[in-house]
This record gives structure tokens, C-alpha cells and sequence, in this order.
């Protein structure tokens, strides 16, 4: 069944294919129901509303970003039909509607609620006169000694803004001491500035009043031009893309071309202007016309314009009773022997509800235990301070012989790889920086352990990054084994990353960019073919984000062939379900709740005798053709059926976090069957799993 039979040019009608770009956008529609659930604790609300805004921060950094240079460049329209103009287009005006539902949200929902139970976010309007004083004398003891206010004229032009730096234009009225005429000055805020301001409680009267720094900015810049009237000050920011455009194959040294454009990022081309909603029209124009954005980049807020800073109201206020209850994820039994666990079982671990301690431990013996001869490890994301890295660098300290290939590309991580890769070789690691051309996305870990006469390989392969921070934040998928057929697998693959050798032939794997795409479709086309023979036929999905125009037609295929298709997609997903004769049986829900979703499994029904895969990536264009990714088949059928039950039968009972998406595109939230109670998938399994 070949993707380029002719039966397949109707399934390329663009009619069929929603934008990736608008799918995703409308992800955070759904996160931000999550911040208007009443039956959600009110500080993980407002958790929820700080998401929502981060994430279009880094959609328009990264999506709106690449697809203006894609228009720049005048590339063609995708599998949608839509070109970069267009898409960008309905992008401004999806996300004027998304920034509108967030500070209504914000001003009418959360803010009043927050007050209500004693954590006070104050307006200007709201400060008491004690509490005035207190803030004047902040201001002048601690805010203004690290101002630079900068007067605009001819000797001092429009200055340099960073991307999404809080900022101040203010509209000044009177002569300076040098007799210069006011017009318009800006203040920035400095990075090193609080953007929250927490107040004495003796001065409030209670423990959880709390102040933006913007708010504190506009009160007292009068104190910045003494002598000279303020007619007006109006905070902005300004977001630029930040998607970094490295020509590897044309420079020598990645690591420092890559530190040569990091220093750039913040002064990137301007896509969005957000300004207060007051800012007289002649500023905002002014404004446009320095960033050179036209007037449908313009975002008038009602509120501060740095919305996502409110989460350090969440990290601040000391309120279990506000926030999800605690959990203590289970742990795995035999932890204190790892290899004698691992030699004798394969071991499945799904976060956050198992414990990433096993990972830890298994590295940690390793990096101590003499028998072990080698380690290799990816490193995507890592985080501060992570045990990870001090035990690989233990490990190499041991005498150990220690590979870690660390991605420089991970998207806003890459200045922090850039010195985990410095601090790893300072301790004698040997780093490799990946392939040229394809980011390193595959999650692996190998151990070399002499056993007897032999060596034995253990291996970790996971669905996620090796950060304990989001171990406990993601739903994750990890597999530890001592499989022979994997070990070599992971070994070639370390061999093919870190050397020069061809294209290799795997036993238990597949790989991107070589054979993750083909199985994919290979697998999915055979389940259609079982369906026309009558054999039993379904796939079950689940992944963050789904786009790649030939899984997609496949899938259609499958579908008309009579293949039950349920797809559990997170984020973007461009396949439009429920067409009548196309896509009929094909069902996508997206699951948001108190953790992130990111494991991806996929399940096919295989004519009875199913077949479960586990990987690093998603059914995405760049995972599956542009990275080195790896996907692997659990072998266990004990393990397989966990992984069934818990990631892919579980989520599609949900009917408490999970939203079905419709043909035309919206999603709807699934509601219980008449009289049965919500069914939540995470909940059942932290009931399940965690103490």
C-alpha cells in the first residue's frame, strides 16, 4: 500500500489537514480550563493561567518566529493549504482571543477568588497608605539605585529593548537641569528585579499581599524626572523570535558558533507588541514603528503585561490547602541492587507515579561499581544541578570510560548544555555534540558491566529527558532491561552517533531519520491490510503532537479499510477526524490535567498478536524525518500489558481531563456517561501507584 498511489491524491485535499501551528495555539484554550475549573485548587488555577501565557510567549518566540521568516523567504503553502501570511494572519487573531480570555480570567475570576481566601495581588487603587509608604520607600531604597531611565532625542535614540524584558514608556511634560525638553523617556526594569513584591505582613495585615513590580514602576517613576510633570506611563514588552539559525555544516566549531548567537537572541526580529491598554494610539505607533510590526501585532492588555510572572505568587504562599494534595511516587522494589533487578526482569517505570530513583541508582552503582567498564548516555534536558551529571562525572573520576552526548540545540536549554558539556569534559567525559543537521532527541542510557568471562549491557530507554524536576511534573515512560537484542541496538547507535558508520540494521529498534518513519508506516498499513482480511485490526496512540502528511494519509487508509483508530494527541494535531468516508473511524482526545502528558506509546492490534512501541518521539515531521530519535518494542508481554492498561486504556476512559476534537476542529470536553461519576486517568493512577 504505497503512499504515492493515486487513490491517495484525494487524501491530500488540504480540507483534510488542520495547521499545525493553529492546532497547537488552541492547546493552550485547554490549558487555560484548566485555570477556569472550579474543581481545580485555586492556586493551581492560577498555575494553569501563568502556563497558558508562557506558552504563547514561547509560541510566538518559536511557531510565529519561523513562520515569518517562512514568509520572508516566500516558501509554499503546507498539507493545509494555508502559506505563512495567511497562517499568521489567524494566528494573531486566535491569540487575541486567547490573551483576552486569560486577563478576563485573571481580572474576574482568579484575582477576586485569590482575595477572598487572603492571598492579595493589589492594584494601585487598592494600596493602603501604609502600604504606600512602605512601597515609596522600596522604591527609592531598593528599585530606583538600579534604574537607567533613558530620555528619546536626537542624542539618545530609541534604545535596544530585550525580548520580553518588562518595560516603561513614559509621556514627561517640562524642561530637564540641562534645560532639554521632556517628551518621551523609557525605563527598564532590570533582570535582577523581583517582578513580584511580597509585603511586610506587619505593614498589610497579612501574610499574603502581594505587589507587580510593573504596578510599583508606573507609581513612582515621577521620582526618576524631578521637576518635570508625568503626563502618563504605560508598561510594554515586546517578544522576538528567538529560534536559532546556525549553519553547522559552515561553521567548524558548533559550541561557539552556537555561543556567538545566543548572544543575539534577546535583539532577534519583534513579533508581538503588548502594551497597556490605556497607551495612547501616537505611542503605540511609535513603538510599531521602532519594531517594525504593523498593527496586528499589537496586544492591548488589561493588566500586566507580564502575566506568567504571577507564579511566583504560587511558589510563595505557603497554602497546601490551595494546591494539589502531595504525593510520594512508588518505588521500584530492589533499588539498592540494580543489576541484579534489571538481569533478572525488565523493569518499566511510569512517571511521575514510579519514582525516578531507580534511574538515579542504577547510574549512581554504576559510576561506583568496578566491574563496570563503560557508560553512554544522552543528555536533551538535564536541569540544575542534576545527580545525573554528578554521577557521570563520577563515574569518569572512577576511572570509568564515560560518552555523554550532549544536544547544544535543545530549544532555550542551550546555553545551559553548553557548560554541562564544559563541566562534563573538564572531568575527563567525552562529549560528542550529536549529528550535523539532526538534533539528538533520543533518550538512552547504556552500561558496559563485565560479568564472568562476558560483558553485559544494561540499558535505560525512556519516552522523556533525564531531569528529575519534570519526572515528577510529566507523565513519562522509562524501560530499563538487560535484552541482548536491545543492548546491541543502543550500542550500534551510540557507535553511529558518536563515529562515522553507516546506516545500521537493528534487531529490536527503530531510529530516526532511517527506519522510525517506515515501521511507523509499515505497521499502520498493516493493520489496514488485517482489517480487509478480517483479521482483528485497531491502533491505539499516544503522543504530544501529530502533523507528519504521510502517517496522517496512512492513518486515513487504515481508517477506510474498517482499522478502529484512537489517538490520544496532547498538543497539535493536524488530522481531522470523523470525515464520512476518510477518517470515520478514527477517534483523537487530548488529555490535560494536574501533569504534564508526554509518554508516547503506540499500539497495534497486529491480527491478534499485538505489537506495543515505546519512543522518544512523537508522529511529528521533524522527529520522524530531521532528528535521531529511537523507538523501541517492549518485548515483555508483562511489561506490554502494563503499558497498556496504564498510558492507553486508562486515558481513553477519562472523562474528567480529556476533550474530544470534532471535524471542524474544536474540541469538546467529554462528559460522563448518564449517572456514572468522572472517571480521571491521572487520579486512578496515583490512587493506584503512589502513597
Amino acid at each position: 500500500m504505497s503512499d504515492h498511489d493515486s487513490s491517495d491524491d484525494l487524501l491530500r485535499d488540504p480540507s483534510l489537514y488542520f495547521n499545525r501551528e493553529l492546532s497547537q495555539l488552541d492547546f493552550n484554550f485547554r490549558v487555560l480550563a484548566q485555570a477556569q475549573d472550579g474543581s481545580v485548587p485555586l492556586l493551581e488555577r492560577l498555575r494553569y493561567l501563568c502556563i497558558s501565557c508562557t506558552n504563547l510567549d514561547e509560541f510566538f518566540e518559536i511557531r510565529a518566529g519561523t513562520l515569518q521568516h517562512a514568509q520572508e523567504l516566500g516558501l509554499a503553502a503546507g498539507p493545509d493549504g494555508l502559506v505563512p501570511s495567511a497562517t499568521l494572519a489567524r494566528i494573531h487573531e486566535r491569540a487575541a482571543e486567547l490573551v483576552a480570555a486569560q486577563y478576563d480570567c485573571w481580572n474576574t475570576v482568579l484575582r477576586p477568588a485569590l482575595g477572598d481566601v487572603g492571598v492579595r495581588v493589589l492594584h494601585r487603587d487598592a494600596w493602603s497608605d501604609a502600604q504606600t509608604d512602605w512601597l515609596r520607600k522600596h522604591f527609592l531604597d531598593d528599585i530606583l539605585p538600579v534604574l537607567s531611565p533613558l530620555g528619546l532625542d536626537p542624542a539618545h535614540p530609541f534604545p535596544k529593548i530585550l525580548n520580553k524584558s518588562l518595560n516603561i514608556v513614559v509621556v514627561l511634560e517640562g524642561r530637564d537641569a540641562f534645560g532639554r525638553a521632556g517628551h518621551l523617556a523609557i525605563v527598564r526594569a532590570p533582570r535582577s528585579l523581583p517582578r513580584i513584591i511580597q509585603l511586610p505582613e506587619a505593614v498589610s495585615g497579612g501574610p499574603s499581599d502581594f505587589v507587580f513590580l510593573s504596578s510599583v514602576l508606573s507609581a513612582f517613576v515621577d521620582e526618576l524626572f524631578p521637576g518635570m510633570l508625568v503626563k502618563g506611563a504605560y508598561q510594554f514588552r515586546v517578544t522576538r523570535n528567538s529560534e536559532l539559525l546556525v549553519d553547522e555544516e559552515e561553521v567548524e566549531n558548533l559550541a561557539l558558533a552556537l555561543k556567538d548567537e545566543l548572544l543575539g537572541r534577546g535583539y532577534m526580529r519583534a513579533v508581538r507588541l503588548e502594551i497597556a491598554e490605556q497607551c495612547p494610539p501616537d505611542i503605540v505607533q511609535l513603538l510599531l514603528a521602532n519594531f517594525e510590526l504593523d498593527d496586528s501585532a499589537v496586544y492591548r492588555i488589561n493588566g500586566p503585561v507580564n502575566l506568567n510572572r504571577a507564579i511566583q505568587v504560587y511558589d510563595l504562599v505557603k497554602r497546601p490547602d490551595l494546591k494539589f494534595p502531595p504525593f510520594t511516587p512508588r518505588i521500584l522494589p530492589g533499588v539498592e541492587s540494580m543489576f541484579e533487578t534489571i538481569a533478572s526482569h525488565d523493569v518499566v517505570l511510569h512517571h511521575p507515579f514510579d519514582s525516578f530513583t531507580p534511574v538515579l541508582e542504577l547510574l549512581r552503582q554504576a559510576s561506583e561499581d568496578p566491574n563496570v567498564l563503560a557508560i553512554k548516555q544522552t543528555l536533551y534536558r538535564a536541569g540544575k544541578d542534576s545527580q545525573i551529571v554528578e554521577h557521570l562525572i563520577q563515574a569518569a573520576r572512577n576511572g570509568k570510560d564515560v560518552t555523554v552526548v550532549v544536544e547544544l540545540r535543545a530549544r532555550f536549554d542551550e546555553e545551559a548544555n553548553l557548560g554541562l558539556a564544559d563541566r562534563l569534559q573538564a572531568a575527563g567525559v567525552q562529549v560528542v555534540y550529536g549529528v550535523v543537521g539532526y538534533k539528538t532527541h533520543a533518550k538512552m542510557l547504556l552500561i558496559v558491566r563485565r560479568e564472568g568471562k562476558g560483558l553485559c549491557r544494561y540499558v535505560h530507554l525512556g519516552t522523556g529527558n533525564y531531569h528529575s524536576g519534570t519526572a515528577r511534573t510529566y507523565t513519562d515512560i522509562g524501560l530499563l532491561t538487560a535484552d541482548a537484542d536491545i543492548g546491541h541496538d543502543v550500542h550500534l547507535i551510540f557507535q553511529q552517533i558518536s563515529g562515522l558508520s553507516p546506516s545500521l540494521e537493528l534487531r529490536r529498534m527503530l531510529q530516526s531519520p532511517f527506519t522510525l518513519h517506515s515501521g511507523m508506516l509499515m505497521r499502520i498499513d498493516r493493520e489496514a491490510r488485517n482489517a480487509q482480511a478480517g483479521l482483528p485490526a485497531r491502533i491505539i496512540a499516544k503522543m504530544n503532537a501529530l502533523n507528519e502528511p504521510q502517517v496522517i494519509r496512512a492513518l486515513y487508509r487504515a481508517s477506510q479499510a474498517g482499522v478502529r483508530i484512537d489517538l490520544i494527541v496532547r498538543g497539535a494535531c493536524s488530522l481531522r477526524p470523523g470525515v464520512p468516508g476518510v477518517s470515520d473511524n478514527i477517534h483523537v482526545r487530548s488529555v490535560v490535567g494536574r501533569f504534564l502528558e508526554h509518554s508516547r506509546v503506540y499500539w497495534f492490534q497486529n491480527g491478534g498478536d499485538p505489537e506495543l512501541l515505546c519512543g522518544s518521539a512523537d508522529w511529528l515531521e521533524r522527529n520522524l524525518l530531521r532528528r535521531v530519535e529511537t523507538g523501541f518494542v517492549i518485548v515483555d508481554p508483562r511489561v506490554a500489558r502494563r503499558i497498556y492498561s496504564e498510558v492507553l486504556e486508562n486515558y481513553l476512559e477519562d472523562t474528567c481531563n480529556a476533550w474530544e476534537l470534532a471535524p471542524d476542529g474544536h474540541y469538546a470536553r467529554v462528559q460522563p456517561a448518564d449517572g456514572a461519576a468522572p472517571y480521571s486517568a491521572q487520579l486512578k493512577l496515583l490512587s493506584k501507584l503512589c502513597g
